[in-house]
């Protein structure tokens, strides 16, 4: 499994984002320009982070971004999923159809739902606060 690049510059973005002091306004040219993430890449992910609830927006002047609850609050899961959608490691237990030639004698199927179980779990157990701690040596 790995990520797309969207949903890793999405934690690159709100590991930067919850750096800052709680409350703080944040733009996306300001953490383009921290992160290395290109504007326009910036711009779409902080509607998208909004859109699924991690921030907060106000237009105008003072305007901008803000957390919308604390990092610690925030898991890898819930970034990854408001970029990309539902955590799903196949097709076929996501419910729509699709067209796997496996399907009718697949014996695996009924097993997947406990493996995405575990990797969703394992994502959510890693929060924001502590992807945005620096590095120990």
């Amino acid at each position: 499994m790995r990520l797309t690049s969207l949903a890793d510059y999405a934690v690159v973005m709100m590991a930067a984002a919850a750096r800052h002091p709680a409350g703080e306004r944040l733009t996306a040219s300001n953490l383009a320009e921290e992160t290395g993430v290109p504007l326009p890449t910036a711009q779409k992910l902080m509607g998208r982070l909004a859109s699924a609830g991690l921030l907060t927006s106000a237009r105008g002047t003072g305007g901008g971004f803000r957390m919308a609850r604390e990092a610690k609050g925030i898991s890898l899961a819930d970034i990854i999923e408001a970029v990309e959608g539902p955590i799903a490691m196949t097709n076929c237990i996501e419910g729509a159809a699709h067209d796997c030639v496996l399907e009718g004698s697949c014996r695996v199927k009924p097993h997947l739902n406990a493996v995405n179980f575990a990797v969703r779990g394992a994502l959510q157990g890693v929060s924001l606060a502590s992807l945005s701690q620096g590095v120990s040596k």
